[in-house]
């Protein structure tokens, strides 16, 4: 298509988290190098703040459990949609909702994500083992077939963000260099054991101060404890918006994470980025964007030769749940500690 005839592009990108951040750069490297677009992302409301400083992007919210809801809510919000004007669609999602939009919206360009799920089940079931496509640039080929190439190799990040009240007390002042840790993950085989991970806070915390986070009732009570045991420990679980929370994450000097989305919300910042892989791997192309290979921390293959089991990390054979329990701790802290 040529570009010129696409000046509103409707972005397609309605849920999981880490997903949504990783489209933040690519749509910010597409507004950088065409900067007459204009572009709205349809996804959830809990994700506008993700897009809030990128320049000519707009996010207009899917109710997908309220209004929008079922068939019925996805017709009434394709009849929202038209009323934007837009002159093409990027489907980065590809799922049955936005399938439904697309019969909803036919007749307009439509251009959606080849995922690849040929060559990723294939290195899942072991027939490969090879870097495929990552995501970030499967999103970016949605918009060269749009007639909108864009270079993904000379990255631009936002300035840290200003601190609130709120906020600062977690950075300002602060004479050490500033670690996040998020040690949670949708699934255990994607976790570093908790107890190795205690290691790590209480080794690390001796000379750097530490920002815990995560969500979830459970989450809140395990990282409280951390903060009450260590000092130069704070746990910002539960006590802050999203908003905040991008915030005290675009403010810190390293984050360590599990393959999940806290990895890929500091990343967008253009934050130095750690994580720890268990039953995933790299090799499926979701790693954090513009961060060295040697940034990341995989399970031992030897030990688990199954490696990667799945996709997502929600299958795995028995005795593969603590898989990254096979990164020793110490490596955990040398890393963190050769990047700072």
């Amino acid at each position: 298509m040529n570009p010129k005839l696409a000046k509103h592009i409707l972005v397609i990108r309605l849920s999981a988290m880490g997903d949504v951040a990783m489209s933040v750069p690519v749509l910010r490297a597409l507004t950088e190098q065409y900067p007459n677009i204009k572009v709205t992302v349809l996804t959830k409301s809990f994700f506008s703040p993700f897009f809030r400083d990128l320049p000519n992007v707009s996010v207009f919210s899917a109710e997908v459990k309220g209004k929008h809801k079922g068939i019925i809510g996805l017709y009434k919000l394709s009849k929202e949609l038209k009323r934007l004007k837009v002159d093409a669609l990027a489907d980065l999602h590809d799922v049955l909702r936005s399938n439904t939009l697309k019969i909803f919206l036919s007749g307009m360009p439509f251009v959606q994500i080849d995922k690849g799920r040929k060559e990723k089940k294939a290195l899942v079931s072991g027939k490969i083992c090879e870097q495929l496509k990552t995501t970030h640039q499967r999103y970016a080929d949605v918009f060269q077939k749009l007639g909108y190439t864009i270079d993904l190799s000379n990255p631009s990040f936002p300035e840290k963000a200003s601190l609130n009240d709120k906020t600062q007390k977690f950075i300002v002042g602060n004479s050490k260099k500033i670690i996040g840790i998020a040690p949670f993950a949708a699934h255990e085989s994607k976790m570093y054991p908790l107890d190795l991970m205690e290691q790590v806070i209480e080794t690390l915390s001796k000379a750097y101060h530490i920002i815990l986070f995560g969500g979830g009732r459970q989450e809140i009570e395990i990282l409280d404890s951390f903060e009450r045991k260590f000092e130069n420990v704070t746990s910002v679980a539960g006590k802050l918006s999203l908003n905040e929370e991008l915030d005290v994450i675009s403010n810190l000097d390293v984050m360590l994470s599990m393959d999940s989305g806290n990895g890929h919300i500091a990343a967008m910042f253009g934050v130095k980025t750690i994580t720890i892989w268990g039953v995933t791997h790299p090799y499926a192309g979701f790693a954090p964007f513009n961060q060295p290979n040697d940034y990341m921390l995989l399970a031992d293959k030897n030990l688990y030769p199954a490696i990667p089991t799945s996709i997502y990390g929600n299958k795995y054979p028995e005795g593969y749940e603590k898989a990254s329990g096979s990164i020793p701790p110490n490596v955990v802290v040398e890393k963190t500690r050769s990047i700072l």
